[in-house]
């Protein structure tokens, strides 16, 4: 008897203790919970499916109803029924939006394998879009400090976008930098007179700072601005929405079309809403006809505050963190996929770094994370530098568009791999023989070489050449280094080109450095046998790249996947022509365009009138110009007939599968 009442006293004790226990870490566990945002939907809601349903009635053994779920979509999609693995994935990521796997199971599974089973460029980009958009906006945003979808959602970005193993990739480009213009506008004019790279860059940072510093409600916008609120409420009430990714795309547009002196062709002929957003810009002008301040500031106010809200809403992205990649890594150009893939894979190792303890650090892939952001410099050294026809683009044309090199990023990749040897631990022990980081800068800094060389920069090309010469992270394993950097700059830069010029980013690289130093130690400087010689260069290597390129590619039709610049030289080389003299100050503009043969002025003059004639006709009637604007770059003969060759040309492209059509 007394040994029961013994048991009973030890059993109530514990059933007690068990209960203060249980309150007492319940409570813990469920402020834990709600802090890190860890619980899942406990009800289902009005449009949720009925599968979803059952899963949440289910309660503890939802984990059960969700492995089954799992197991479908994966035999679904090995099975190629990829519309069924999408549904199945849905239904996962709605019963357990913790669970990172099944979010890049969904995404890429949208932009790999069902948007190759479409049949036109507007379908596989839809689909490509869904998966960026489903990883960043749903799954990124519920599971915030996971490195691995960031590393995936960057992939996506440089692989599928930014790369060029996709039939379509050309088309994705054109619509990704479409999307991005309409965001955030065009990208800074570079002063002419601060061109060093922490100049750049703060010129870029104060691009995006404003965005940063604007108010986040309207109500604090109304406070900070009523003008521009004044805006806002004008907008809502004439074409019925609120001030959002619309009221951008319809801003950036006018904008377009004002700076192509096309704005008053369109006021009769375009939509309704069209005509009612122009109406609202002739009610509040930015300026006057004189070029005096009007509602300029308030537009910019109300800009910022717009961007401010779709970065956010809509592309769960961070301004403060866009501009501090700005200044940690240099001038991104954020219509460019690779400028993402860079935001995300950083990102990723941010908050890697963030969650790293003893317990997970074998299962964080920092390496690969960290080889992401190093790639995605690479891109932006290689193609960083966008020359853009939006207009094109929104008129469903052809458009033109071309990434050429962006020295301003050189400096970056080297400055990065102190933090990247650290944290990718042993897989980057200097006592290892190979270490993929070191060989990647080493190739790097061999680029950087020939570029800089090619472009008749030899000051530039000495001193990368120098870091190579004298950098200690060399491999060990890595026997002919000596004897290839013992060579005069001349030909180590010679014995860099026709090993890789099959290779698209050589090949850019190349022929665009030809061209810069063409023009700009060539013509600039007066030197014609200069601008002929690396002129015929340019040509040569041009041609080169495209025999190898169509012989070792048969996927795309007509190669245009691998289309990276133009394969009609003189195409290519007058815009270029037209990119580089645009972003020069007048003095030198009217120098370049001077002394150049006619038919380069006519690739030019166009953007010239765009850039230069309404300011040199302004300075010229006050006095502090001597010419004007037709006096300082008269029309070259034949324009009319350059002008439909070029609208021809561009049409020959659509029909060539530049944009990388697929056709049946």
């Amino acid at each position: 008897m007394v040994h029961n009442t013994r048991v009973r006293m030890i059993a109530l004790l514990c059933m007690i203790a068990g209960l203060i226990g249980s309150g007492f870490f319940g409570t813990q566990i469920t402020a834990s919970t709600g802090r890190h945002g860890l619980s899942y939907t406990d009800t289902a809601e009005e449009n949720d499916p009925p599968m979803v349903a059952l899963g949440i009635a289910m309660g503890a053994l939802r984990g059960v109803f969700v492995n089954y779920l799992w197991i479908r979509a994966t035999n679904a999609k090995e099975e190629g029924q990829y519309y069924e693995a999408v549904e199945l994935a849905d239904w996962i990521t709605r019963l357990q939006p913790r669970l990172p796997a099944v979010w890049t199971f969904h995404a890429w599974n949208m932009a790999y394998n069902i948007s190759v089973t479409t049949h036109t460029p507007q379908e596989r980009w839809s689909w490509v879009n869904s998966g960026i958009r489903l990883l960043r906006n749903r799954g990124i945003r519920a599971n915030p400090n996971d490195m691995h979808m960031h590393k995936e959602l960057a992939w996506i970005f440089l692989h599928k976008v930014a790369g060029f193993t996709d039939d379509a990739n050309q088309y994705y480009k054109r619509q990704f930098a479409y999307e991005w213009q309409n965001v955030l506008g065009r990208k800074p004019v570079i002063d002419p007179n601060n061109r060093d790279r922490d100049s750049v860059i703060q010129q870029y940072v104060e691009w995006i700072q404003p965005i940063v510093d604007a108010p986040a409600t309207m109500s604090g916008l109304a406070e900070a601005n009523p003008r521009a609120a004044e805006i806002a409420r004008a907008y809502e009430s004439i074409l019925g929405e609120e001030p959002g990714r619309r009221f951008l795309e319809r801003y950036q547009l006018h904008k377009e079309l004002e700076a192509a002196g096309r704005l008053d062709g369109v006021r009769s002929a375009s939509g309704p809403k069209t005509q009612a957003f122009i109406a609202l810009m002739d009610r509040y002008p930015e300026t006057s006809a004189e070029g005096r301040p009007l509602w300029e500031d308030d537009w910019a106010d109300l800009l910022s505050h717009v961007r401010k809200r779709v970065l956010e809403d809509e592309y769960f992205m961070e301004p403060v963190r866009m501009v501090q990649v700005m200044k940690k890594f240099g001038p991104v150009d954020w219509r460019m996929p690779a400028a993402h893939a860079l935001y995300w894979g950083a990102r990723g190792t941010d908050v890697g770094r963030m969650e790293v303890n003893e317990h997970n650090a074998e299962s964080l892939d920092f390496v690969n994370a960290y080889r992401l952001v190093m790639q995605s410099v690479q891109d932006l050294w290689r193609f960083g530098d966008l020359y853009f026809n939006y207009l094109d683009v929104h008129e469903q044309r052809p458009a033109y568009y071309q990434g050429v090199p962006n020295p301003y990023f050189v400096p970056t990749y080297g400055g990065m791999l102190e933090e990247v040897t650290v944290a990718s631990g042993l897989f980057e022990a200097e006592r290892r023989a190979y270490r993929q980081f070191s060989a990647g800068y080493m190739n790097f800094l061999r680029d950087a070489v020939r570029f800089f060389y090619r472009r008749g920069d030899v000051a530039q090309a000495e001193y990368w050449y120098e870091k190579l010469r004298t950098w200690k992270g060399v491999n060990i394993n890595d026997t002919t280094f000596i004897d290839e950097v013992s060579l005069p700059l001349d030909e180590f830069a010679d014995k860099q080109i026709y090993d890789s010029m099959g290779s698209p980013q050589v090949a850019v690289s190349e022929v665009y450095g030809a061209l810069q130093g063409a023009f700009f130690q060539g013509l600039l400087a007066g030197n014609i046998d200069t601008f002929n010689g690396l002129w015929e260069y340019a040509r040569k290597a041009h041609a080169y790249y495209f025999s190898e390129q169509f012989r070792n590619v048969v996927a795309a039709t007509d190669g245009a996947r691998m289309e990276f610049m133009d394969r009609d030289f003189p195409f290519l080389a007058g815009n270029a022509f037209a990119n580089n003299i645009s972003n020069l100050p007048f003095d030198e503009a009217e120098l370049l365009y001077g002394n150049a043969p006619e038919d380069l002025q006519r690739y030019a003059y166009d953007a010239l009138v765009i850039r230069f004639r309404d300011y040199i006709n302004e300075q010229h009637e006050l006095g502090n110009i001597d010419v004007d604007f037709d006096t300082a770059f008269p029309a070259p003969s034949g324009m009319q007939m350059h002008r439909e060759l070029y609208e021809m040309k561009l049409q020959q492209r659509q029909q060539n599968n530049v944009e990388g059509v697929i056709k049946d």
